[in-house]
């Protein structure tokens, strides 16, 4: 009825200049696609690489300890390989997340798909094939393959993230994107689950009776190679995606190729109309950092950037270091006393119990609601709660250590944590960097963002290794960095059911007359469409 009303007005008026986006046939087809079985295709195909950027980066700290029982005396990891161990794969992943992220902008997305793929496939398998039994060489090998490992990981982010938002349709674009990073939940899922099956596998064996040890120097390379699995079985389908028609139409500008290419993929006709070359010449071309891109995006790239960094320093912290803020509480026996196997399954059963109590059903609350609460509102709920349950995990510390009972509850809120980080800012500060920056542009601004977010849980592994703080420190510590992601979301545009190329502005807009001769223009479906364009 609006609508209707004000196409009266404008008819009594003669005839309104507004102001028209002049959108792309083929990018118009994309953003109003019925949802096909391609979707759920791509879903897959992405989202098997962050379940195995997850296994490989969370299951690093179930065999710490397993490491430093079989390579030391003292049973512990010195300091510096801990340090090294625990964030090396971090480091190559912030390398990686910004030079393929712009790879992925210079040379095409799919291109650069298949590389970080073979990267992370190779130095999986390579992580376990440290054949000296000396604790150098071990430790060396092994970080210099995960450093590598690393380095394929960060680039699977950007790529994932911008070939998913590039292929959806704007109505459940945001839903697509948090299915590929719930991929993540399961990664890490399977993290537990390998270690506790590994585990069980050799703790009963005759072997293991008589050389504890060399038993369990298998565990952790069995762990480590298995991760190269998920990896391979979607190389095949990855290299037969065709380039994202975003790409191909906006930085390609070949309108042909696009309108081809996802003729086949929707299995509808798009034709490619020779007009529309000149909505590609009125886009803006301004540089990286240029005075143009400061002022168009420069606000939301830091904005981005701050709130995944913040956001993964409370995120690794809780995922990498859970081992020890249990032990501190007293949730795990005296390790003594246990074997090595023994004492890595306990670990192991713990991350299982918080995954699927907590990481998981926030995962499937971001994909069924994201889309119907919006990106900005659930960011700022999920920072706002997690600055909450920490702060009740850090103030009365001492209570939850009392008793079994306490300890459960402990636990319990601890994986409410990870429900509002998975159902908030972990999933969000996915989702809008490949949303709210421009195509040509959009890989590399993504790539720096994570980047940020890698930074950010480098920062919180050295902070619980390096500074001799005590535990409810660091919760307060992680509850304040939690308050600063949400002044930071504060600045981001909302982004919800609308294209991309509304988002960003990216096609230009231009003049457009509504005659007054034609009434029908405005009457019905027609006025809808072109009130859509304003």
């Amino acid at each position: 009825m609006f609508y209707r009303m004000l196409g009266v007005v404008t008819m009594a008026t003669g005839g309104e200049t507004r102001r028209a986006r002049k959108q792309i046939t083929v990018l118009q087809a994309l953003d109003v696609a019925r949802t096909q079985v391609y979707h759920f295709t791509t879903i897959v195909i992405a989202g098997m690489g962050f379940f195995t950027d997850a296994y490989d980066l969370f299951s690093i700290s179930l065999i710490t300890d397993l490491l430093g029982r079989i390579y030391y005396a003292d049973g512990k990891l010195p300091e510096d390989a801990a340090v090294a161990v625990c964030s090396i794969a971090l480091v190559g992943t912030v390398l990686g997340q910004v030079f393929f992220g712009w790879l992925g902008d210079r040379m095409g997305r799919k291109r650069i798909y298949g590389i970080t793929l073979k990267l992370m496939v190779l130095c999986s398998l390579a992580s376990g094939l440290s054949f000296s039994r000396k604790p150098k060489d071990a430790i060396a090998t092994l970080c210099f393959f995960r450093f590598w490992l690393g380095v394929g990981i960060g680039g699977d982010y950007p790529l994932s993230a911008t070939i998913m938002s590039e292929y959806a349709n704007k109505r459940t674009r945001g839903a697509f994107i948090a299915a590929v990073f719930a991929m993540q939940g399961l990664g890490n899922l399977a993290a537990g689950t390998v270690v506790l099956a590994t585990c069980a596998r050799f703790k009963g064996t005759r072997a293991y009776e008589t050389d504890p040890f060399g038993q369990a120097d298998y565990v952790w390379r069995v762990v480590l190679m298995l991760g190269a699995v998920p990896a391979l079985l979607t190389y095949y389908w990855r290299m037969r995606m065709p380039e994202t028609a975003r790409y191909t139409a906006l930085v390609a500008k070949n309108l042909k190729q696009a309108a081809s290419d996802m003729t086949s993929v929707l299995e509808v006709e798009i034709p490619s109309e020779g007009e529309e070359v000149e909505a590609l010449a009125i886009q803006d071309e301004f540089g990286l950092f240029s005075t143009g891109f400061v002022r168009r995006y420069g606000r939301e790239l830091l904005s981005t950037t701050v709130c995944w960094l913040v956001l993964d320093v409370v995120f690794y912290s809780l995922n990498l270091f859970m081992k020890d803020i249990f032990s501190d509480i007293g949730w795990f026996e005296d390790a003594s006393s246990k074997g090595p196997i023994e004492q890595t399954y306990d670990i192991a059963r713990t991350q299982v119990i918080i995954v699927l109590a907590g990481t998981l059903p926030g995962y499937l609350f971001t994909v069924v609601f994201v889309d119907k609460l919006g990106r900005i509102r659930i960011q700022i709920v999920g920072f706002t709660l997690m600055t909450i349950l920490m702060l009740g995990l850090a103030g009365p510390y001492k209570f939850w250590c009392s008793s079994k009972s306490t300890r459960i509850g402990f636990a319990f809120m601890y994986a409410l944590i990870f429900f509002f980080a998975n159902f908030g800012p972990n999933s969000t500060t996915f989702i809008l960097p490949a949303e709210i920056f421009p195509t040509r542009l959009r890989s590399t601004c993504h790539g720096i963002s994570g980047a940020g977010g890698k930074i950010g849980a480098i920062v919180g592994v050295l902070w619980f290794l390096r500074c001799r703080t005590s535990i409810q420190n660091s919760l307060l510590m992680l509850a304040g960095c939690n308050l600063v992601g949400v002044i930071f979301t504060l600045a981001l545009p909302e982004s919800k059911g609308m294209s991309l190329e509304d988002v960003t502005g990216e096609i230009g807009q231009r003049n457009e007359e509504l005659p007054l001769e034609s009434p029908q223009m405005v009457d019905g479906a027609d006025f809808i469409h072109s009130v859509d364009f304003l």
